[in-house]
């Protein structure tokens, strides 16, 4: 088959290097409109079930990436002076850009062609048996077509920035800052020997109280430096303009389409749908997209094939996304009601951080979860009976969603 990726970013590489290693006879072009490295973003999270997977399908990918990436196993939480630290599974960081560079490299050797600096619209469609659309949250080719794609963005309520610092954190860290307007927190992890991603995250009262909605991008990292100093042991904060311009602060945006494909334009990674960045899938998530696309095609191979390999990718991969996307959607709003959380006594507040994934806690006073959670640790009965019950109340909590939307 022809297929053309229009996206450079990890999903839309790694498909490409799947589907060749799959059929070397396939023609496959990848276009990307930014010059050759340049990205957005510092560093990306992943676990070892994600680098297994990795290396089955793809050995010499997968070592690569290995070898560029950091590695940690605690989770640290800073409150009030407390320091708890938490140990966990391994966790990996690797720069974005590295990641990149790593999965180009691999799929020109190849033979896939990857073009830098070739911005794809609709009108400039390339002649394809199959066109990816991999051009991410605001994708250019899903755009004129979202009715049949059934497209819906939520914007969350709390604003946030991505930054970089020289500061190498040993651990996945969580700060959390009291100001005048409220509180603001962040989230600290390597990706590489001397940076770390640090991501900020506050009410948007406190945003406005602290003046970081009209401050000039320099001076609102100075002030973050100012407030976050003891975690950041004195070192700087690292930051790049947005794009156009603008404040780089946003407010996180989650994607969602009923379909996925429209003839032979599929949508894939972040262009399919988002999660919220606390919980640290999103890389996960695209590749696992282009896994399962590749697998699809693999199984209803051919032009012929196309229909069904399409209709069983969405299937699957929608299927296999309605845990992660629940995990998110009630990680994210954890944050959004830190206050009902922040006044517990710091360990507390921090088991409770631990279980923000849990469909059960935003319906329990949280000291009573937080003794149930404990109890649950050690009696088998109640652990089984939470384990059916968040299931029974997630569901609920769907439904009446989609009810007030209808």
């Amino acid at each position: 088959m022809k297929v053309a990726c229009v996206g450079g970013g990890p999903a839309g590489l790694y498909l490409a290097i799947l589907l060749k290693r799959q059929d070397p006879s396939h023609d496959i072009t990848v276009h990307e409109r930014d010059p050759r490295g340049s990205t957005y973003g510092w560093g990306v999270t992943y676990w070892r079930s994600l680098l297994d997977r990795l290396t089955e399908l793809d050995p010499e990918s997968a070592r690569r990436i290995e070898e560029h990436s950091v590695t940690w196993n605690a989770g640290v939480a800073l409150l009030r002076g407390e320091t708890t630290r938490h140990p966990g599974d391994t966790g990996h960081g690797i720069g974005r850009h590295r990641l990149l560079e790593i999965l180009a490299e691999r799929a020109r050797s190849l033979g896939v062609r990857v073009e830098f600096e070739r911005e794809i619209t609709p009108a400039t469609l390339p002649e394809a048996d199959l066109v990816v659309a991999a051009d991410g949250v605001h994708s250019a080719l899903r755009a004129p077509h979202e009715d049949h794609f059934g497209t819906r963005a939520v914007a969350g309520r709390n604003p946030f920035v991505w930054l970089g610092t020289t500061r190498v954190f040993d651990a996945f860290t969580f700060a959390f800052v009291e100001t005048a307007h409220g509180w603001i927190w962040c989230y600290g992890y390597p990706y590489d020997a001397g940076h770390s991603t640090f991501l900020v995250e506050c009410a948007p009262e406190t945003w406005t109280g602290l003046g970081l909605d009209r401050a000039e991008e320099a001076d609102g990292r100075a002030l973050l430096e100012k407030l976050f100093a003891d975690v950041l042991d004195g070192r700087e904060l690292l930051g790049r303009p947005s794009a156009d311009g603008g404040s780089p602060w946003q407010r996180f945006r989650t994607l969602t389409n009923t379909t996925w494909h429209r003839g032979n334009l599929v949508l894939l990674g972040d262009a399919a749908h988002t999660t919220h960045y606390s919980i640290g899938a999103g890389t996960t998530l695209a590749l696992e997209d282009a896994m399962g696309l590749a697998a699809a095609l693999g199984a209803h191979p051919g032009t012929a094939g196309l229909p069904q390999a399409l209709a069983r990718y969405e299937r699957e991969r929608m299927s296999a996304l309605l845990s992660v996307q629940s995990a998110a959607r009630y990680s994210a709003q954890w944050y959004e009601n830190l206050p009902r959380y922040i006044g517990l006594p710091a360990h507390r507040m921090f088991a409770l951080l631990g279980q923000r994934h849990s469909p059960l806690l935003p319906y329990v006073p949280p000291q009573v979860y937080y003794g149930i959670d404990r109890a649950a640790e050690r009696l088998e009965p109640l652990r089984r009976f939470k384990r059916w019950l968040g299931p029974k109340v997630a569901r609920g909590a769907h439904t009446r969603a989609l009810a007030e939307r209808g």
